[in-house]
């Protein structure tokens, strides 16, 4: 919108050219162009890029907004008509996906605005669910009646059949009903509505060799129109077709009943206006060693940030694309504080009890080192006080419009093993979910005890709703080139890559839908 005009008989001729940055990578690499728009000011691209979306990485874009270049091939640095730096979680966590950036880069000028406009590509999302009963199936078992199952085929593109489904066995019937059953929309016809789905009907034999009573053929959109009528299929078998000329059938199959459902996906709560709430908390006990030598984790050198900066940053600038306020609560646990110099598990590091918040990852950042010179290290390391905190403010809202992370940052042995527990099964009914970093080369096996991933976390009898921890060493993510910012990279990837499965799953746990987002 409102671009300099630097021809000077007529309009700007606009091209927009998108830039990508690989993870950790600070070179920028062409991505694509959109078409160029003769004689505008206020051009309307139809070409879309298509990217891939990962929440868990920081994805930097750069639109440099210019006329063609000679033969349209190079941006012609004399009429550059200026360029935007975002991330691509700044604009799937704006408002409805629509993000408008001022344009940069022309000294002396405004250059006008890019709006930028993201949506998911719906890749067939939905699930369905039948039942369906046989009837009068041909009888294959000497002794009894038949043990019948069905076999579901999804056709190819090449006229082949993949296996897609099986039902349970029904034992000695031919009036079997079968359980109803679940399967997405993709596996049963990859999304094509009219492509052949194939039926086998077959008799269970001990010795595997299952004997074939018939088959019949249909399509996703013809077993859909059974969520308003029974849809009554023949059961053929060919060769006994051919055989015999009295052949009818080799019984019945009918669908009972037949709905679909949504699977929605993070990318929707978001866009519905789901806001990520983020929590920080940092260890201040004396393990840590004094603040003042190299030798301790808090040590900030002139040159490199500390470990617990790095994670801190390496989590946040990442999460706070989704909170529109950016405003982080941020606290330390564990050491004394002034001015009486009572032991303290969970102090606000702005020094604010009514509002520990601070503005933006750099506000924390800059009341992390504020705090380091104003509190004592101390201990013992717990982590209930500030689990249970963060609970209770995710308790106050609950309808699916914030979810909150809580991020502790720890040196070592946690000393409060029992209460954590009892304070993480009781948030894992709540919107919310923990990330741990480990720093330093202490063992972490406790913090494995916490992390649900093999053994869901339960305390006296109860077991925690759904898995919300995430553990990890950060050790195991620094560089060893020293590349500080190859190794937050690395950390953000794998501490956030469970934060969506975790936010759906409190979500599908409560069966709150996400929002529409206005047209």
């Amino acid at each position: 919108r409102n671009l300099l005009d630097m021809d000077t008989f007529s309009k700007s001729d606009p091209v927009v050219v998108l830039f990508v940055q690989g993870s950790g990578s600070s070179e920028w690499k062409e991505f694509g162009r959109t078409e160029v728009i003769d004689n505008t000011l206020n051009p309307d691209f139809l070409r879309k890029f298509v990217l891939d979306y990962y929440f868990e990485e920081k994805q930097n874009l750069r639109f440099d907004v210019s006329p063609p270049g000679t033969h349209g091939a190079v941006l012609g640095v004399q009429d550059f008509l200026g360029q935007a730096f975002v991330a691509l979680g700044e604009v799937i966590g704006s408002q409805r996906g629509r993000l408008e950036r001022p344009l940069t880069g022309v000294p002396g000028k405004r250059c006008g605005t890019i709006l930028l406009l993201a949506e998911e590509l719906s890749n067939c999302r939905d699930i369905v669910t039948m039942q369906l009963c046989a009837n009068k199936l041909d009888k294959k078992d000497f002794f009894g009646k038949s043990d019948p199952f069905l076999v579901f085929y999804r056709s190819n593109e090449d006229g082949t059949f993949t296996i897609c489904h099986k039902t349970e066995v029904v034992k000695n019937t031919l009036n079997p009903v079968w359980q109803p059953f679940t399967i997405p929309v993709r596996a049963l016809c990859n999304g094509d509505y009219d492509r052949t789905v194939k039926i086998d009907v077959y008799d269970w034999d001990r010795d595997g060799s299952h004997d074939f009573i018939g088959e019949f053929a249909t399509s996703y959109r013809e077993l859909s129109r059974a969520q308003s009528q029974f849809t009554v299929y023949e059961v053929l078998n060919p060769r006994k077709k051919c055989k015999k000329k009295k052949y009818v059938n080799s019984g019945t199959v009918t669908l009972l009943s037949f709905s679909v459902e949504s699977e929605f996906t993070f990318v929707d709560y978001i866009r519905g206006g789901t806001q990520l709430n983020f929590t920080v908390a940092i260890d201040f006990t004396a393990s840590n060693g004094l603040p003042s030598q190299p030798t301790s984790l808090h040590y900030a050198s002139p040159y490199q940030l500390s470990a617990y900066a790095l994670a801190l940053k390496a989590v946040g600038e990442v999460i706070q694309d989704y909170d529109s306020d950016k405003l982080f609560p941020a606290y330390g646990f564990g050491a004394k504080v002034p001015p009486d110099g009572k032991i303290s598990h969970q102090f606000p590091l702005n020094n604010n009890v009514n509002n520990p918040s601070c503005a933006g990852i750099e506000g924390v950042l800059e009341s992390y080192l504020q705090s380091l010179r104003t509190v004592q290290l101390y201990g013992p390391t717990n982590f209930a006080p500030v689990i249970n905190q963060v609970a209770g403010t995710a308790a106050q809202v609950t309808d699916g419009s914030q979810y909150h992370v809580l991020l502790i940052i720890t040196d070592g042995v946690i000393s409060d093993m029992l209460q954590t527990k009892e304070a993480i099964v009781t948030a894992s009914a709540l919107p919310m979910s923990i990330i741990i970093v480990g720093v330093g080369p202490a063992e972490f096996e406790a913090m494995e005890e916490l992390d649900g991933d093999e053994v869901r976390v339960s305390s006296r009898g109860r077991y925690a709703e759904r898995d919300i921890v995430q553990f990890v060493p950060f050790r195991d993510y620094v560089d060893d080139s020293g590349n500080q910012v190859l190794s937050m990279a690395r950390l953000a990837k794998d501490v956030l890559a469970e934060i969506p499965e975790q936010l759906l799953s409190y979500m599908k746990t409560h069966d709150i839908k996400p929002r529409r987002a206005d047209p």
